[in-house]
């Protein structure tokens, strides 16, 4: 799983949706293309970020929900915060053997 974190956030596009839904969680595909290309000058096209946010979703940094005809794309920092507690949380003595 950790494998997949990196290597969904090895590619800046990837990051730069990452950096969108911190801002705004729960965009569409239309909505992150539009933020996508007026604050970062990225012009892909849908199916460029589609298969970017099926990376982010196999490495479960993004999840999506159905609301109707919509299609909602939302931040999951479980991921990143398990890498935090396993390399950057202090250990305790207790945690020694």
């Amino acid at each position: 799983m950790v494998e997949d974190v990196f290597k969904a956030l090895a590619d800046p596009t990837r990051r730069r949706i990452l950096d969108e839904l911190a801002e705004r969680d729960g965009q569409t595909l239309f909505e992150i293309c539009g933020r996508l290309l007026s604050e970062h000058g990225l012009d892909l096209t849908r199916q460029a970020i589609s298969q970017h946010l099926a990376v982010l979703e196999s490495a479960d940094l993004v999840r999506s929900r159905r609301q109707g005809r919509y299609k909602f794309h939302d931040l999951n920092t479980e991921p990143l915060q398990h890498i935090v507690n396993r390399w950057l949380t202090p250990k305790t003595p207790e945690d020694t053997p």
